[in-house]
């Protein structure tokens, strides 16, 4: 920036242009995990370097056995890394205590799997109301913001529909719908489309790729669907427990 003082007018010009960088929500650091055996080590997580921003949409790739589910499991502190840290808005997860972990879970993280996850005998509205009730929110309260949460992934005509009665891509939405109720910062989409047929897994791809921008939240998504890159804001590969940038 060049400031340059014409008489009394004093003016401001910019040599360059700069788009403001979003802060890193998320940091990994020489990040390892191992799993011990009779027979051997298996190096499941291999000094990985990883940062997820705000507002962002990581695409994580990779074979099964790459070691990409438990650096999602690292990342929402069900896992303690044997080496470097996790560190979630500038804090290491190795120093939460077990109610400061299992607050950071309900209040900041959203999950969305490949099995969707939801109890067989729970209505989506109920399936939705279940981390709202578990952080103590009021039931009538937990039900508004479960109606508002299912009508934001167009399924308000499905409010008292149990899973049995609902198609798979209406599944995984009301699985996005429970992810977003808590209004979290980042949510972790582990396979989210790998049991969708290629038209549903689309549409379910598009509304885990608007979060970011409709919701502000960032989104770490692990697939082995190729499509997923076109709607990220990286994309990185996950190889042998180690870790690679893609774009």
């Amino acid at each position: 920036m060049v400031e340059r003082d014409d008489g009394d007018a004093r003016t401001v010009t910019a040599t360059t242009l700069e788009r403001p960088q979003a802060r890193a929500l998320l940091e990994l650091d020489s990040v390892s995990k191992r799993y011990e055996s009779v027979s051997e080590t298996i190096h499941a997580v291999e000094d990985v370097d990883m940062s997820v921003r705000e507002r962002e949409l990581v695409a994580l790739l990779g074979p099964s056995g790459s070691g990409k589910t438990t650096l999602l499991l690292l990342i929402a502190g069900l896992l303690r890394a044997d080496g470097g840290s996790v560190r979630f808005e500038g804090r290491d997860l190795a120093s939460f205590t077990k109610s400061e972990a299992l607050a950071y879970r309900r209040t900041k993280l959203g999950f969305v799997f490949q099995d969707f996850n939801l109890s067989a005998g729970l209505s989506a509205q109920e399936n939705v109301c279940v981390p709202l009730l578990l952080r103590g929110v009021p039931h009538g309260e937990a039900h508004g913001r479960a109606r508002a949460s299912l009508a934001q992934v167009g399924l308000e005509r499905r409010l008292t529909h149990t899973p049995d009665r609902l198609s798979g891509g209406e599944k995984q939405r009301v699985a996005i719908a429970r992810a977003l109720v808590g209004e979290p910062k980042l949510i972790l989409a582990d396979e989210a489309t790998g049991s969708l047929d290629t038209e549903t897994g689309d549409a379910v791809l598009e509304l885990l790729a608007a979060l970011p921008r409709e919701h502000g939240a960032a989104v770490v998504l692990v697939t082995h669907d190729i499509r997923a890159t076109r709607h990220a804001d990286r994309v990185l590969q996950m190889r042998d427990g180690r870790l690679s940038e893609l774009q």
